[in-house]
């Protein structure tokens, strides 16, 4: 009878097997997260402690905003009426937003609201402010008392206002300390240095020893407990200007509508709706201040040329009465008249232009569009009067005469009047300036802060966390190296897989027992999975001993920690129940531990049986509750591995496995040693046992290896401790089928074979 080859095909699980694929099993990736749920959770909870940490300490920023409205084509104070659509007034929005930006704006709000000068309480490092800004919201007027004996610094409810702060050049951005002292008395101090004294509400001041500089400060408020101390500092004036620029904002509202929002974030509600508000006003002031200078520049242009003008008429109205008196008077025709009506008209026009281009050249050049508007008019004026000009070069000379003098007291008379007017009415308008800005909205005081955003800080958190954990999960078993499939272990040792046992939580809560009476899972937990795994090796075992020259089945591992000594003890039991004679040998001579699983001690066992020292009879030992014969390692041998190679050893195994119907060594670790290599040439079924997810193919090509060069042949694989996200791609509960299928079907094909 030829003995039944044993591989994937032909072995009990093969029953379910299917075709392997390269698809995503969503089924097992979300075993691999639930394995690792403990990481997961570990990472969200971390995660979301320093998200809700950081909303703590974060400084909470207020924001206050303010609302503009620039009318972009207001028209320039005291425009010429002949002249004001030729002049383009509209204000570019853009360049508004950087000037309400600029230093020049932002410098004054700066200087009248003493930007410059930080004072501010000196917290306990890390969480000192967010405890005393806690302490403050539920005691807005009292003082906290000192925690963790730190008196020195704020807990809560300080406050201090510094309105003066005169320093050296050299001190700006040097933080000072001022300790307050009792009844508002306070001390300004360099380090350890005292540098004055003061009181608050008195301006203090100090002459520095050895140098021409003083030091001088103006205290207007200070709550605080004595002792307590605070950070005091004058920056420079570009460094004040700078921080406000960062947390300063102007947009425009929406487009083309000259509707600008001016916004300011800050620590403090009042400080952010007092700094908008004051740059919003000066704006508006600087508005209207330049409109009442273009006026006053305009009066005094109007002034100036008011006086030529009048000078100009004086004398061609002298011009013209001496003239009638030398001719006496001449009465000028329809058609002179004409002529003269039309010159005048045309020369004020030429002139107002005239004056309007001096003006315009002096802000633009000859390539602006106004400017290019004017020098068409004047040309064309100039083009009018040139035939007004050729008309009265025709009259008699007389005509002409009294033509041009009534001409130069009617153009004279006529612009004078015109300057007089538009010189009244820049008066006027200088006096009544509003300017082409107003305020909309003026900023309020912010009762919710913008910041820390904390649903929006704890969500992320929280989801930074979940991926974080996800992440790891999949990093560490991308790292470890360990083979936990049987189709993979087939593939590169081409040795079947006799069974898969899974993870059994009883194992584990037996393995970590220490006091009380020792437990064996076969004994105590006859249903558990891991059990009902060894029984379908059992039948296994059943087809594998059909031509085997005799009945012994050595165990063994690469390495220590991966149970084959629970194989032994367990498959033994297994054996037993199904009413085989079982004999179960440790033949770990060194670290054998089997004889604590039965309560047993280890003395007269095998080392004393190979020694000849006992008989056999006295060697064996009946373990009643699990029906088995059980010989120890007996007395640590000095020489284990000569002992086991003495021939008194194979006498014995070969007296044993004619008394029982299985014979079970447990060895020590293959790897480490050759105790296995030497019991394996006297066993007819080699059983390697490996740990799930622990053996690298290395390790497993080398264990076999070591074994095979030693003339032992491994008959079969027992793949112990499988996670249960595994169990879909090995033998046992894979193939669509559920536990409680595997189990049923192992219990009934063991015992149709048996």
């Amino acid at each position: 009878m030829s003995t039944i080859p044993f591989n994937k095909s032909s072995s009990p699980a093969s029953f379910f097997s299917e075709e392997e694929n390269d698809e995503i099993d969503l089924g097992e990736l979300l075993a691999t997260l639930m394995e690792s749920k403990w990481l997961i959770i570990s990472a969200v909870l971390f995660a979301l402690t320093i998200g809700i940490s950081k909303t703590f300490l974060d400084t909470p920023e207020y924001k206050s905003n303010t609302m503009l409205q620039i009318v972009e084509n207001a028209p320039s104070l005291g425009e010429l009426e002949p002249l004001s659509g030729l002049v383009e007034n509209k204000k570019p929005i853009m360049a508004e937003i950087e000037i309400i930006k600029s230093r020049m704006i932002l410098g004054e709000a700066v200087k009248n609201l003493n930007l410059e000068i930080i004072a501010k309480p000196k917290y306990f490092p890390f969480i000192g402010e967010a405890i005393a800004r806690h302490f403050q919201q539920n005691n807005a007027e009292q003082i906290s008392d000192p925690l963790l004996g730190q008196s020195h610094y704020a807990w809560g409810g300080e406050i201090i206002q510094v309105d003066t702060l005169k320093i050296p050049s050299d001190w700006l951005n040097k933080k000072l300390t001022l300790v307050a002292g009792e009844h508002g008395r306070f001390k300004l101090m360099d380090e350890e240095k005292i540098l004055l004294e003061g009181e608050v509400g008195k301006f203090a001041t100090r002459q520095l020893e050895g140098t021409q500089d003083s030091i001088s400060i103006f205290v207007s408020q200070l709550k605080a407990r004595p002792d307590t101390q605070f950070i005091v500092m004058r920056q420079s004036e570009l460094s004040a200007i700078g921080q406000l620029q960062q947390r300063f904002e102007v947009t425009e509202k929406i487009k083309n509508t000259g509707i600008l929002e001016l916004t300011l974030e800050s620590p403090s509600p009042q400080a952010a709706a007092k700094i908008v508000n004051e740059i919003a006003n000066i704006y508006v002031r600087l508005n209207v201040e330049q409109k009442s200078e273009e006026a006053q520049k305009r009066i005094e242009f109007l002034d100036k040329q008011s006086q030529f003008i009048k000078d100009q008429l004086q004398e061609a109205t002298a011009n013209l009465n001496n003239y009638q008196a030398h001719k006496g008077s001449i009465d000028l025709t329809m058609e002179t008249q004409g002529i003269l009506s039309g010159v005048v008209e045309k020369k004020t026009q030429l002139t107002l232009l005239q004056q309007k281009y001096e003006e315009l050249r002096q802000k633009f050049t000859e390539s602006y569009p106004a400017v290019i508007a004017l020098q068409k008019q004047m040309d064309i004026l100039q083009n009018q009067i040139a035939e007004y000009e050729r008309e009265v070069k025709s009259l008699p000379e007389t005509q002409q005469t009294i033509l041009r003098l009534s001409k130069d007291v009617q153009v004279n008379s006529e612009l004078y009047m015109s300057l007089l007017n538009n010189s009244q009415t820049l008066k006027v308008a200088k006096a009544g300036a509003v300017g082409d800005v107003r305020i909309i909205d003026e900023a309020i005081l912010p009762t919710v802060p913008i910041k820390p955003k904390k649903i929006l800080i704890v969500t992320i958190s929280l989801i930074a966390g979940l991926i974080i954990g996800v992440i790891l999960t999949f990093v560490r078993k991308f790292l470890n190296k360990g083979i936990d499939s049987s189709n993979l272990i087939e593939k590169y040792l081409n040795i079947p897989v006799y069974v898969t046992i899974p993870h059994s939580d009883e194992q584990t809560k037996i393995a970590k027992q220490k006091n009380g009476p020792s437990k064996i899972l076969a004994l105590d937990f006859k249903d558990d999975l891991a059990i009902e795994s060894l029984r379908s090796l059992r039948t296994t075992l059943h087809f594998a001993f059909l031509e085997a020259k005799n009945n012994i089945i050595m165990i063994t591992g690469p390495r220590p920690g991966v149970g084959k000594s629970f194989v032994s003890i367990n498959l033994a039991i297994v054996l037993a129940d199904a009413g085989k004679k079982v004999l179960l040998i440790d033949a770990d001579m060194r670290k054998g531990l089997l004889n604590k699983a039965f309560g047993i001690k280890r003395e007269e066992g095998l080392s004393e049986l190979i020694s000849g020292v006992i008989a056999p009879s006295k060697g064996i030992r009946h373990i009643e509750a699990s029906n088995i014969d059980f010989i120890t390692t007996g007395d640590i041998p000095p020489n284990p591995s000569e002992l086991l190679m003495h021939e008194r050893f194979g006498q014995l195994l070969e007296v044993f496995s004619k008394r029982y119907d299985h014979v079970i060594i447990d060895t020590p670790p293959s790897l480490l040693l050759t105790d296995a290599s030497i019991v394996g040439r006297l066993a007819s079924v080699t059983l390697l046992t490996l740990k799930a997810g622990i053996h690298s193919k290395q390790e497993l090509e080398q264990c076999t290896k070591r074994l095979a060069q030693s003339g032992v042949q491994v008959k079969g694989i027992v793949l112990n401790d499988l996670p249960e996200r595994s169990l879909g791609n090995n033998y046992g509960y894979g193939y669509g089928y559920g536990k409680d299928f595997y189990k049923n079907y192992n219990y009934k094909l063991g015992r149709a074979l048996n």
